[in-house]
């Protein structure tokens, strides 16, 4: 039996605990027309459904909470309680697009049945169409739900054949037989921690080796205890969401990664940076050194693991330099706080924590984990999560994919939230506000872009 890690389940906590929040990642594929028949779509993804078994299977939890949730096949299961026709309001622009996006993915999933929707589009300018994948954050991570999205796309014009199908649910396991099971479960836990020690100890020098860097990450991670200065960019959240994006040119992000020997990731940290500067400056806000804390996830996946639908990450708490006017500077600042973190295996700390509750007394762990969420926090401000996608171009029943725009939830005080998501030759940042405090979020958008435009004018020329 198949069940949630602490890590996954701390997603449905957090729904648990805030009632107003929807935990559900996604993207929104926009299609070059025409628009095809919306059975023809349904049929193309029934076809592709035995590839992504998790899509058939929902989440049943255990009786007094003595185990984690576990993934059953969902007896009831019919795909048109999946996929919905949309008709965006007119005339389909950018406006029209945000604020359909906002509502849905703020909507709450209903946990009585798979945790996925995948709703139609029509109506946008020029004949195209859209594809709005939502994924409760449960089920995948970034990375994961990215590559399942391929799974659905193809990397030509013709379409790929739909793969033989003989899935039959399996029959649901008596109350008490499961209640049994997950009680099992809960006793041998110690037994589970024991295997783990003793494995371990088999490869000593590993051992020593990784605890001490954890040991090493653990004191730096500890150090994100301390809160951030008070701004309002954190705070109480509403229900209602906002949502807008911004697009810049890859080469450029390259341009500037080349120039000042930095990653990708640093360059594109750095324009959000600027970004947040710029929207603290027009609040008449300072822009304080300690009060831009990101949660930026990073991905624990090893080659191979793209597709299986689970959640697979770690985390840095580095602040992000909104403190700093010169662009430049601001960039080698990022660079430098990023290594510095990786250096003192801020990630390994991350990942350990989670490996760690998995040997842990489920109902223990998923005490602490709702008391985490009830309590109000004061160290993180935003999360920033930056997802590679594809470079050559995907299709869809024939169509082209023009471009995704990538949604990232907010919860727990952090009332912006910045996904990055890169397609071809475009780096695409997808952001969510909070709706009550976060009307002007374009100010935010236009900072980005501007930021980097910013470093590009510094570049040296050649010659």
């Amino acid at each position: 039996m198949e069940r949630l890690t602490p890590l996954a389940d701390a997603f449905l906590e957090a729904e648990d605990v805030d009632v107003s929040a929807s935990l559900a990642i996604g993207s929104l594929a926009v299609f070059a027309g025409p628009a095809p028949p919306f059975e023809e779509l349904v049929e193309a993804i029934s076809g592709r459904l035995p590839l992504i078994p998790r899509y058939r299977q929902r989440l049943r939890p255990v009786p007094f909470g003595l185990a984690p949730p576990a993934w059953v096949d969902d007896p009831d299961f019919d795909i048109h309680d999946h996929l919905h026709e949309v008709a965006v309001p007119a005339p389909g622009g950018r406006a029209e697009v945000a604020d359909l996006m906002s509502r849905l993915m703020s909507t709450r999933m209903d946990r009585s049945r798979p945790l996925w929707d995948y709703s139609f589009w029509e109506g946008l300018p020029g004949g195209r169409w859209a594809l709005l994948s939502k994924v409760h954050h449960s089920v995948v991570d970034g990375v994961s739900g990215t590559d399942l999205y391929q799974l659905l796309l193809d990397p030509t014009p013709t379409q790929r054949p739909g793969v033989p199908d003989t899935w039959r649910p399996e029959p649901e396991e008596p109350v008490v037989r499961y209640t049994a099971d997950a009680l099992r479960e809960l006793v041998s836990s110690p037994l589970h921690l024991t295997g783990a020690l003793a494995h371990a100890a088999r490869t000593p020098r590993r051992m020593v080796r990784t605890s001490a860097r954890t040991a090493t990450g653990l004191l730096t991670l500890s150090g994100a205890l301390r809160p951030v200065h008070g701004s309002s960019l954190s705070g109480p959240l509403g229900g209602g969401r906002r949502y807008t994006w911004t697009n810049v040119r890859l080469d450029d992000v390259r341009t500037v990664r080349k120039a000042y020997d930095a990653t990708v990731n640093d360059v594109a940290l750095a324009a959000v940076t600027g970004g947040f500067r710029r929207l603290l400056l027009a609040r008449g806000e300072p822009t304080d050194a300690h009060a831009l804390r990101s949660l930026v996830p990073v991905s624990t996946r090893r080659p191979g693991e793209e597709s299986i639908p689970d959640n697979r990450v770690t985390l840095m708490l580095p602040f992000l330099p909104v403190e700093v006017a010169d662009p430049v500077e601001r960039l080698a600042a990022i660079k430098r706080r990023i290594r510095s973190l990786r250096g003192r295996h801020e990630p390994e700390a991350g990942e350990g924590l989670t490996n760690a509750a998995e040997f842990g007394p489920f109902p223990s762990v998923a005490w602490g984990m709702r008391l985490g969420w009830r309590l109000p926090q004061h160290q993180v401000t935003t999360v920033t999560t930056n997802v590679p996608g594809p470079r050559t171009p995907l299709y869809a029943l024939g169509r082209e994919l023009l471009e995704l725009l990538p949604y990232v939830p907010i919860a727990d005080r952090v009332r912006i939230g910045v996904a990055m998501f890169s397609y071809r030759d475009t780096l695409t940042y997808g952001l969510t506000g909070d709706f009550e405090t976060t009307s002007d979020l374009d100010v935010l958008a236009a900072g980005i872009g501007a930021s980097l435009d910013e470093l590009l004018e510094r570049v040296p020329r050649a010659g």
